[in-house]
């Protein structure tokens, strides 16, 4: 019974941390957007992907000696 009286002050003492931490993050903007990064690795662009072989002529560059 005598851990009551030490659970539940560090109980509420996290439950402040957590809230404090929450609303941090919420007046810092980290919740503005939830779509972007989620929308934005399906716009990634694969021309990296592409082999040489493939790309242009206009695109390749000469090997540098």
């Amino acid at each position: 019974m005598e851990i009551l009286y030490l659970l539940i002050p560090l109980a509420i003492l996290l439950l402040l941390v957590i809230a404090g931490f929450f609303f941090w993050s919420v007046k810092s903007g980290q919740m503005d957007d939830l779509e972007g990064p989620a929308y934005r690795i399906l716009m990634d662009d694969d021309a990296s992907q592409i082999p040489q072989d493939a790309r242009s002529s206009e695109e390749r560059k000469p090997p540098e000696s």
